[in-house]
């Protein structure tokens, strides 16, 4: 049975609205060498990667260094977290009305990479 979110998730459109209005999120692009790696991985293994990175860094608990597991460059998926507020419990709190303090579950797993990956997308 697929595990349920018992809170409202924000409307993808509203999400994108509201980060736009973000001056520190908004400033958050690809660059050649992100577009590149992309390029050369592909859409599966991006994806794999977010869901990866969102396994390890953001659904235990009480992340380890909560707050700062999130680098700022070195990975299209690490700008997409800053540029979505997915870098950190507080961030998805705040953005994504995903309280802190909780295992994620695999739907809100499922939500946050989907978000990440729309991200990617929409700069390319």
């Amino acid at each position: 049975m697929a595990e349920k979110i018992s809170y409202r998730l924000p409307e993808k459109s509203d999400l994108w609205e509201h980060l736009g209005r973000s001056a520190f999120r908004s400033r958050f692009r690809l660059t050649a060498k992100d577009r590149e790696y992309i390029r050369d991985k592909g859409w599966d293994t991006i994806r794999r990667h977010a869901e990866d990175f969102v396994a390890k860094r953001l659904a235990p608990e009480a992340p380890d260094h909560d707050g700062k597991q999130t680098p700022m460059k070195g990975h299209p998926v690490f700008l997409a977290q800053h540029a979505t507020g997915c870098c950190c419990r507080t961030c998805l709190e705040k953005w994504h009305h995903i309280p802190a303090g909780k295992i994620l579950n695999s739907a809100e797993q499922e939500y946050i990479v989907s978000v990440l990956m729309e991200w990617i997308k929409r700069q390319i």
